[in-house]
């Protein structure tokens, strides 16, 4: 594998910007992993790129709002690696569905794991290991024989429908136990 064809961004530098300059350096960031893909497909439009996305994914290519979304809570936590890794993967997405026949390939597939490779020289790496417990609340807890599980507000919502869950490990039904006390965010 070839080093990183995007520059390393000084974590120093980046730990000492403010929100607003956090936001401008990933949209310097996304511009920058779009000129490199232009090179291989001139053609390729321009993204338009939100910070509205929520929950435990970083980042989304949503090619039917024309673009990518980012999580501007895991921004904020891990702005160094987020930069370097959740960039180039979602802008890898934007590329390769583009290309003639893109639509029909699979998500992380091996054109995607291609130009992951090849064009930005980064492994491959589906997910990401960021601490998505500011980003993606779970505040209900449920129980079953063998542990304790946190719902979101939605799919607590769905239980309340009528829904059930079962644990993975022992198969029981999850049962409400009641609101987790959240900690105190600093």
């Amino acid at each position: 594998m070839t080093s990183p064809a995007l520059p390393d961004p000084d974590p120093q530098w980046l730990a000492g910007l403010d929100t607003e300059a956090r936001r401008t350096a990933l949209l310097d960031r996304v511009e920058a992993a779009y000129a490199l893909c232009l090179d291989v497909h001139p053609g390729l439009p321009r993204p338009r790129v939100w910070l509205d996305l929520r929950g435990r994914s970083a980042g989304q290519a949503h090619f039917g709002r024309g673009g990518l979304r980012f999580n501007p809570v895991l921004l904020e936590e891990n702005c160094h690696a987020f930069l370097v890794e959740v960039v180039p993967h979602e802008m890898a997405h934007w590329l390769v569905h583009h290309l003639e026949d893109g639509h029909r390939t699979r998500p992380h597939g091996h054109e995607w794991r291609t130009v992951m490779r090849r064009l930005f020289g980064l492994a491959p790496r589906v997910t990401h290991r960021f601490d998505t417990a500011r980003s993606s609340p779970a505040p209900h807890r449920y129980r079953c024989g063998c542990r304790e599980h946190a719902f979101s507000a939605r799919r607590h919502a769905l239980v309340r429908s009528g829904r059930a869950y079962r644990c993975r490990h022992c198969a029981q039904t999850l049962v409400y136990c009641g609101l987790r006390e959240l900690e105190k965010q600093a």
